[in-house]
């Protein structure tokens, strides 16, 4: 763990994050024999989303062998889908093998950033009042790690326990209570089976309900495990077909055609042999296109909510007293406790920080009505800024981690010319970003994605700012080359000066 006041020294690359993002880049820029780096970590340890998501069932939904780097396989995952510890580990593992906890500055949060135009250097402000200096700056934050918190009038007021999935307190022993969970996501279909059967009751409110097809996980045989280390290139077999298998659901989600029929169908069959109250089938039938929000795999939410102890309220919730909640038809539940399964301020739009780039321009009032960026990672008007999982590029089909590599391997590219040009900065040309949003725009007409549900894809004037509108290795394409030519290398000492800056350190980055 590096915890040296550096704040006097530039670094080539600043990384801010330690998820998959920000380990993925630090072990490819090691092995191009980069070594000035630096990761701001604000937590005491690695992991990201993994690291912080410790509620009951929390696992990912995307086979383990896919959910991984693939320079870096783990043949010892103990189930098909990774639940959240073992994910931690993995990335945990990952950050000790390639010795990176040289170059991380843990507990230190990063709180703005500014680019200074006459030395081509981003002034980063820490939260312990402390700034540092780097060439070029990578976000590597992801876009799950601020958790959405509901408007409900009186909840100020409840005397019970509140508690949102991403902010769980292990503390707090659910066992015997009423328990109420305010949404049916991705968070939702895990914790309701995990505390369902220790809860003396539990009032699911649904808004809208999802399209659930089965995971089919299943605990991975030591035997299995052993044959994956033995023979490498199963693994490496396993991870392709499960690629390719992902990738087939695509045209079902790009086109609302008979593709998209057939798997509604599928879903409504899995709905119907799991679930026999035809009431309750209804309440949990969806009346929008599978694929405009993210389909779900469970295999145990269904026959959760068939239980005695699990009551699904499909009218929303008013507001809250000090003891009960209240639905919008007039139903009052006293609870003792109630889990927010709210998901995260997806950021569609504005930044993470306050981030100010050419001209003073801030990032918040350049994304005020949605996000953008040239290939989701660099910005125009915001030199040597660079963002793994920046806007339109998550997967609505597959691993996120294969859109992380390619991200990567195109920041590397960047980094490298940036290091052949030692006296100028890059600045993606505002035409070339302008076009490719333009592209990826009409991409999504008449898709799924944008089929008319209210989905956490969207900004509030209905533009999908977060989804990759194709096949992955479309996107995978695109990210493979850099092209000098879409950036404008601007000399450093060629605009006025934002702050005194010594020579020395500038000239050290050669």
């Amino acid at each position: 763990m590096s915890n040296n006041n550096d704040a006097t020294a530039v670094r080539e690359v600043a990384i801010i994050g330690a998820g998959f993002g920000g380990i993925g880049l630090a072990i490819r820029l090691q092995q191009q024999g980069v070594q000035d780096f630096v990761i701001y970590e604000q937590a005491a340890d690695v992991g990201g989303v993994w690291r912080d998501n410790i509620y009951p069932g929390a696992a990912c939904d995307v086979p383990s062998h896919l959910y991984s780097f693939s320079f870096e396989p783990n043949p010892d995952w103990g189930r098909s889908y990774g639940p959240q510890e073992e994910i931690h580990r993995y990335l945990q593992h990952c950050a000790k093998k390639y010795q990176l906890s040289k170059h991380i500055k843990f507990s230190t949060a990063v709180r703005a950033l500014d680019f200074c135009e006459n030395t081509g250097l981003w002034k980063i402000t820490l939260a312990n009042d402390q700034h540092a200096k780097a060439r070029a700056v990578v976000l590597a934050i992801g876009a799950l790690n601020i958790p959405q918190y509901p408007e409900i009038e009186g909840i100020e007021k409840f005397g019970g326990k509140i508690m949102h999935t991403a902010e769980w307190d292990p503390d707090y022993a659910l066992e015997g209570k009423r328990v109420a969970v305010i949404g049916t996501g991705a968070s939702a279909i895990q914790v309701v089976p995990a505390i369902q059967p220790e809860v003396a009751s539990l009032a699911l409110f649904q808004r809208t309900p999802p399209w659930v097809m089965p995971k089919f996980d299943r605990p991975q045989s030591a035997a299995r495990q052993d044959r994956l280390r033995r023979w490498p290139v199963l693994q490496k077999v396993i991870r392709s077909l499960q690629y390719l298998l992902a990738e087939s659901v695509v045209p079902a989600f790009m086109w609302d055609s008979f593709l998209t029929r057939f798997g509604e169908s599928m879903g409504r069959r899995y709905l119907q042999k799991v679930v026999a109250d035809p009431q309750l089938r209804k309440q949990l039938t969806p009346n929008y296109a599978m694929g405009c929000k993210r389909v779900l795999l469970s295999d145990n939410y269904y026959p959760a909510l068939t239980q005695k102890n699990v009551s699904l309220l499909s009218a929303g919730v008013s507001h809250l007293d000090e003891s009960a909640i209240y639905s919008s038809d007039g139903n009052r539940l006293e609870v003792d406790a109630i889990v927010l399964a709210t998901g995260f301020k997806v950021p569609v739009s504005g930044a993470p920080m306050p981030v100010r780039g050419l001209a003073g321009r801030e990032l918040n009032d350049d994304w005020a009505t949605g996000s953008q960026a040239y290939k989701g990672v660099a910005v125009s008007g915001y030199p040597n800024l660079l963002y793994i999982m920046g806007p339109n590029t998550g997967p609505g089909n597959t691993s996120v981690i294969f859109y992380i590599e390619s991200q990567i391997h195109y920041i590397l590219q960047y980094l490298r010319a940036l290091r052949a040009n030692p006296n100028e900065y890059m600045d993606v040309k505002s035409g070339v970003q302008k076009n490719f949003n333009e592209d990826v725009q009409r991409r999504f007409k008449g898709t799924t994605w944008t089929s008319g549900c209210n989905s956490w894809y969207l900004t509030a004037d209905g533009k999908n700012t977060t989804l990759w509108p194709s096949f992955s290795w479309q996107y995978r394409l695109r990210t493979r080359h850099f092209a000098s030519v879409e950036y404008e290398f601007i000399e450093v000492g060629s605009a006025s000066a934002c702050e005194s800056e010594s020579g020395d350190e500038l000239a050290a980055l050669g």
